[in-house]
């Protein structure tokens, strides 16, 4: 990548900071578990409240000295603000402070640089890295020392700030473009999938709602699960079949968080575009987590971000298993309340996906004649098979619950005429 990650293990101080205009009540537990998510060791909080934002620091200078005092007694290397915080509060900060500061975007960037293992994934967070810091460029140019095969670079008549910025604009431009083939090949098997006539469900939700653990359940894949934030970043697609027959593509995507940096929903558009194009969407959430209805409307919010919020969508309560006054399956309101880890509502939900797509299964009689043994076998094979006899003819009747479209699929496979 263009700029290296810095070693994880750093002293942290948290800043939450509650402001009254605009609105913002910070998650500490949520925020913690980023930083910790990020392998840094928390060795302080300070904790503010404000009516705006002080455009000079973000926050009152009183919590400046307090904050200077607590970095100096804790010997903290970092001091991290769940808030974002404008390039010139950066400087200000770190200047009074005496430690390098960051905003919650910086933190993310970096907790998804640390998850990106395909090219693709790579590719998308060092485009988001590099739109974040070419507004943070008049710190001087150490953020470009590690940059690879960049000394020696500088254009006549250049100051260092003006070559930084001429280095890190031809770098995006590249990334761009190379992102910009990476969406292509995107479409063209989404386009493949469509004329196969496949659909394709994507799963969203908060991260750490469990969409992983549903994807595994329902693929039989063995996708990295684990529970902490964003353990899932890149993309994975499998082929499944669904009650009645009916084969669908599954994505499991990136989660979704409060305050998702705008640079990183721009830069994995072409990631995010297995959401936007999807036919449906399973929205998955932690039933059990207190905040879930404020981690609905953040994800609801970036799915308007990405145009994927007029799809439709199946509202899926995963951690059934930690409601015991809940029963698994569908409510009142339609929503699927399931377990990833157990198991539990997952027949209900194979069924909701099937209908969400047009293709219920449905119970089907049909009469087989004994040269139509083939037809017979694919019924075993993709059907569920609800009562068989042998008619005085040696016919074979045969009761099955199947989709329509899978069933006349079958029949036109084996070349048999209309049903009957």
């Amino acid at each position: 990548m263009f700029f290296e990650r810095e070693n994880g293990g750093e002293r942290v101080i948290i800043c939450s900071v509650t402001v009254s205009d605009p609105c913002y009540i910070p998650d500490k537990e949520e925020f913690s578990s980023l930083v910790i998510s990020a392998g840094a060791e928390v060795v302080g909080r300070l904790n503010a409240r404000c009516r705006r934002p002080s455009p000079a620091n973000y926050i009152g200078i009183g919590k400046v000295e307090e904050l200077a005092t607590l970095v100096h007694a804790t010997e903290a290397d970092l001091v991290i603000f769940d808030g974002h915080l404008s390039p010139s509060q950066e400087r200000n900060l770190e200047r009074q402070v005496k430690a390098r500061v960051i905003d919650r975007s910086g933190l993310i960037l970096d907790i998804f640089a640390s998850r990106a293992k395909t090219f693709e994934g790579k590719l998308q967070v060092e485009l988001a890295q590099l739109d974040h810091i070419r507004t943070r460029l008049i710190r001087g140019w150490t953020h470009l020392e590690r940059q690879k095969g960049g000394i020696g670079l500088r254009g006549p008549g250049e100051t260092q700030l003006e070559t930084d910025r001429r280095l890190i604009a031809v770098r995006i431009n590249s990334l761009k473009g190379r992102l910009e083939r990476v969406r292509k090949t995107r479409d063209q098997g989404r386009r493949a999938r469509r004329r196969n006539a496949i659909p394709t469900i994507a799963l969203v939700g908060y991260t750490n709602a469990g969409k992983s653990t549903l994807f595994n359940r329902l693929t039989d894949a063995h996708i990295y699960t684990a529970d902490k934030l964003f353990a899932t970043l890149d993309p994975t697609l499998r082929k499944i079949t669904l009650p009645g027959g009916a084969a669908i593509i599954l994505a499991d995507t990136v989660g979704f968080v409060q305050n998702l940096p705008h640079a990183l929903v721009d830069a994995f558009r072409a990631t995010l575009e297995e959401t936007a194009k999807a036919d449906v969407l399973m929205f998955v959430q932690d039933g059990a987590h207190p905040d879930h209805l404020m981690h609905e409307l953040a994800v609801l919010e970036v799915l308007r971000e990405i145009g994927a919020h007029e799809v439709p969508r199946i509202v899926v309560m995963n951690k059934v298993d930690m409601r015991p006054e809940v029963k698994p399956g569908r409510d009142k309101v339609g929503r699927i309340w399931i377990s990833a880890n157990s198991g539990a509502g997952l027949q209900d939900l194979s069924l909701a996906l099937a209908e969400a797509i047009g293709q219920p299964p449905e119970d089907c009689e049909l009469t087989l004649k004994p040269s139509e043994g083939k037809l017979r076998a694919k019924l075993y094979q993709e059907a569920d098979v609800l009562s068989e006899s042998i008619t005085d003819l040696g016919e074979t009747q045969i009761k099955v619950r199947i989709s329509k479209d899978r069933l006349v699929a079958l029949v036109r496979e084996v070349g048999r005429s209309p049903l009957h």
